[in-house]
C-alpha cells in the first residue's frame, strides 16, 4: 500500500510538469522555435473593437485639436524604433513601416489633407514618399582640360525610409455626450510627417512635410494596427497594439491647433516660450470643459 501511494504521488508530481500535449512540442509550427510559445498567434486574429456610435443630438459640445508626437521625445521612441526592418527586430514594427506596408499594399485609403474628402492614389503617392533628388554631373574633359560635352543633370530617387519620419500630427475632436455627460475624445485623422532637408548655400535646411493623411476612424486602418505591437520596455508579454495606444492616449503630445475663427496655428502667431504656454492653455480649456458643467 505504502508503494502504491509512493507510485500515485510520483506520478501525480510528473504529470504536474508534463506538458499538457508533449507532441505538440515535435510538431511545432514554422517560426516558434525562436520563442516558447506562439507569439504572434493572438495577434494575428484580433481584430479592433467599432467605436460606440455616438447621435448627432447627443453632442452638446465639441471642440477638435491639432497635436504634434514627437518621436524624439525618450516616452514616444516605441513609435520610431525599430527603423531598420531588414535587421533582427523581434517581430516588431515601428509605425511608419507599419502605414507604408498598409498604403503600398493597397489595404487602407490615404487622402490628400486632414478634411479626407480627397484620396491619393498610389501612382501618385508613390512619387511624393519615394525622395527625389536632382545632381548635376560633370561633362567629360580632354587631356588639356576643356570640356567636351556639357555638363548634365541626372534624377537620384530614393526609396521610403522610415528614419526620415520623426514626427506625427494627429487630429481630433473632443466632445460632450449628454447620455452620460462625460467628455470623450475620438483621433480622427493620423499624418506622417517628413523630414526633408537640403543644403542651400553652403547650410543644410530642413522643413517637415505632411505626406498624406490617414483616416483613423476607418476600421480597416484600425484592424490592421491592432495587429502590431510597440516595444514595452517594463514588459515585452504586456506590449500595446498601436490601436490601443492611441485609444488609451499611451504618448506624449503637445498641441499646435485648435479650432478658432481665424483657422491659425499657434504657430502663425505666437513663437518660443509664449506658444508653449498658449498650447498648454489650450490642453488645460478643453479639460475644464467637462468639469464647468456641473454645479455645487
Amino acid at each position: 500500500m505504502k508503494k502504491l501511494l509512493i507510485s500515485l504521488s510520483f506520478a501525480l508530481f510528473a504529470a504536474m510538469f508534463m506538458p499538457s500535449n508533449a507532441q505538440s512540442i515535435l510538431d511545432a509550427e514554422e517560426g516558434s522555435l525562436g520563442h516558447y510559445y506562439q507569439r504572434n498567434q493572438i495577434a494575428q486574429g484580433k481584430k479592433a473593437m467599432p467605436y460606440e456610435y455616438v447621435r448627432p443630438s447627443d453632442v452638446v459640445w465639441e471642440h477638435c485639436i491639432w497635436r504634434t508626437i514627437d518621436f524624439k521625445e525618450k516616452f514616444n521612441q516605441f513609435f520610431y524604433y525599430p527603423t531598420d526592418p531588414t535587421e533582427n527586430t523581434q517581430d516588431r514594427v515601428n509605425l511608419a513601416n507599419a502605414i507604408y506596408a498598409a498604403v503600398s499594399n493597397g489595404d487602407i485609403e490615404v487622402f490628400e489633407d486632414d478634411e479626407m474628402l480627397v484620396p491619393l492614389e498610389w501612382s501618385v503617392l508613390e512619387g511624393r514618399i519615394n525622395k527625389i533628388d536632382t545632381v548635376t554631373i560633370p561633362g567629360d574633359v580632354d587631356e588639356w582640360g576643356d570640356q567636351i560635352s556639357p555638363d548634365r543633370d541626372s534624377v537620384i530617387m530614393t526609396a521610403f525610409d522610415s528614419k526620415d519620419y520623426e514626427v506625427i500630427k494627429l487630429k481630433e475632436f473632443w466632445y460632450i455626450d449628454k447620455e452620460d455627460t462625460r467628455q470623450k475624445v475620438r483621433i480622427i485623422g493620423l499624418s506622417l510627417v517628413q523630414n526633408s532637408c537640403k543644403e542651400r548655400d553652403g547650410e543644410m535646411e530642413c522643413i517637415q512635410i505632411d505626406k498624406f493623411w490617414v483616416p483613423m476612424n476607418d476600421m480597416r486602418v484600425r484592424n490592421i494596427l491592432v495587429k502590431i505591437n510597440a516595444y514595452d520596455e517594463n514588459n515585452n508579454c504586456l506590449e500595446k497594439s498601436y490601436d490601443e495606444i492611441f485609444i488609451s492616449r499611451y504618448f506624449d503630445s503637445f498641441i499646435t491647433r485648435e479650432t478658432n475663427r481665424a483657422n491659425r496655428s499657434i504657430s502663425e502667431y505666437l513663437t518660443g516660450l509664449e506658444a508653449i504656454i498658449e498650447s498648454q492653455n489650450i490642453e488645460e480649456n478643453v479639460f475644464d470643459i467637462e468639469s464647468d458643467m456641473w454645479e455645487y
